[in-house]
């Protein structure tokens, strides 16, 4: 890993980077990009109702909303939003408008119902 550094990210720079697909519904614009179990941080765009199913957490997974309003069985996380999900934890998540998030999590999550994309 080197050191780089990201301006606006909160003011909206992340409108100025480059988004790749990442599943249905959700494309990434990769910071760090780990391989098997190490650690990596991205920025998440979801589409309008764009959902991940249920999955678990083996490691730990801290998310910055920038955009929009995400969504899991806990609550609603507006812009500003620091949520962090522990190791062993399990939610889904989706957005009904759509959202980016900053994203870093230590190993991948565990993803334990079938994804139905719309």
């Amino acid at each position: 890993m080197h050191e780089r550094s990201y301006s606006g990210l909160v003011q909206g720079g992340w409108r100025d980077v480059d988004f790749e697909p990442f599943r249905h519904g959700v494309t990434v614009h990769w910071i760090e990009k780990g391989t098997g179990d190490e650690p990596s941080i991205a920025l998440l765009k979801y589409m309008p109702g764009a959902r991940v199913p249920r999955h678990r957490h083996p490691g730990l997974e801290a998310i910055l909303v920038l955009d929009g309003i995400q969504s899991d069985e806990r609550g609603d996380y507006r812009a500003g939003t620091f949520v962090i999900n522990p190791v062993g934890t399990e939610h889904s998540v989706w957005t009904d408008m759509g959202c980016v998030v900053l994203i870093q999590w230590d190993r991948p999550v565990i993803i334990l119902e079938q994804e139905h994309p719309h």
